[in-house]
């Protein structure tokens, strides 16, 4: 649900008893009876049972290590390029993609699961990310403070007097769904620019990360503001952590807002096991995986074969038409793009 600030390094051994069949790797060498080193953002979770049958799987025990958000992800995989400190990347998305390939981070992979993933996931024909996961950022609201009518059904509604104080976002400088957001303005509305001073105008508020956003200003905090820059995937989680327990979603989202973040894992160029790697890769996209990712991180398994648990059937839709970006052309203007919203929003 939210990508923090930058944290200290931290390694993780998720251990299991070896056992199973051997593997070998398309780079050639059995994995069996090794480590792997998974390098992955700081809201990265999935279950010890999971792990556990990779590790019957394979023989290879996976070692966790988790480096801040993905920005700071990336600029740590640059750093150490030279000498990887992993095997894996995970976690990448198509806001930070474009550095991490121009870096030439990652050694092509292509694995034979690959054919369970949506089309439309996959952004890089030379295969050297994978799409594993995917999810929306969107303008979410509280159902019971905005009734009937008075619910918004496009981005330019925001801008709206009806909603003068209501919304509440976060910075792109500081916050992975705030710059989804600015990229969805920048794609989903005629004059980005102009539809930001028109909310400046509007009172819009602006928090530094999605939890002050959320559980600070927001009324499923106890805030005042009833409009939220969240995740298509955060009605599903109100039910779910709800105490008392709730049957119906108390959010709504608006679909005209979401923009895709789509996660990639990678091999890194030069990893001490890329057997290993792949072999990791390959168990990220079965069903034992992508099954276990919704309700851990609250995003869309990319396997079309993977169950939703009933919470995400009944609580959510995943937008048809979401707003997206080639990550080239992220790459090429997003600090140019932050640069004027700071100066439109915060000058």
């Amino acid at each position: 649900m939210k990508r923090r600030s930058l944290s200290l390094l931290a390694v993780v051994a998720l251990t299991a008893a070896c056992g199973g069949e051997d593997r070998a790797g398309e780079f050639g060498s059995d994995p069996g009876g090794t480590t792997v080193t998974l390098m992955t953002h700081d809201s990265f979770a999935i279950s010890d049972s999971v792990w556990e049958a990779f590790t019957a799987e394979t023989g290879v025990t996976v070692e966790l290590l988790q480096v801040g958000d993905a920005g700071a992800m990336v600029s740590e995989a640059i750093l150490t390029k030279d000498a990887p400190i992993a095997d894996v990347l995970f976690g990448v998305d198509n806001t930070f993609l474009q550095r991490g390939l121009d870096a030439s981070l990652f050694q092509p992979y292509e694995s034979p699961n690959l054919d369970r993933v949506l089309d439309e996931l996959k952004l890089d024909d030379e295969n050297r990310v994978t799409p594993i996961s995917f999810g929306d950022v969107c303008i979410n609201y509280w159902i019971d403070a905005l009734p009937g009518a008075a619910v918004p059904t496009t981005l330019e509604d925001l801008t709206d007097e009806r909603y003068a104080g209501q919304l509440v976002v976060q910075s792109p400088e500081t916050s992975s769904p705030g710059l989804a957001f600015l990229l969805a303005t920048i794609v989903g509305t005629d004059d980005w620019e102009q539809f930001w001073s028109d909310l400046v105008a509007n009172d819009v508020g602006i928090a530094a990360g999605w939890e002050d956003a959320y559980y600070g200003e927001f009324i499923a905090g106890g805030g005042e503001r009833s409009i939220v820059v969240s995740y298509a995937s955060s009605p599903p989680a109100e039910v779910i952590f709800a105490d008392p327990p709730i049957d119906v979603a108390p959010t709504g989202v608006l679909l005209d807002s979401c923009f895709r973040q789509i996660e990639f894992a990678g091999v890194l160029a030069g990893a001490a096991n890329p057997a290993g790697a792949a072999a990791l890769i390959d168990f990220m996209l079965t069903d034992t995986f992508q099954e276990d990712v919704p309700l851990n991180m609250f995003v869309f398994p990319a396997s079309q074969s993977a169950a939703l648990p009933p919470e995400f059937v009944e609580h959510t839709t995943v937008p048809i038409a979401p707003h997206i970006m080639d990550p080239a052309e992220i790459e090429a203007n997003r600090d140019a793009w932050v640069d004027r919203w700071v100066e439109i929003v915060l000058g």
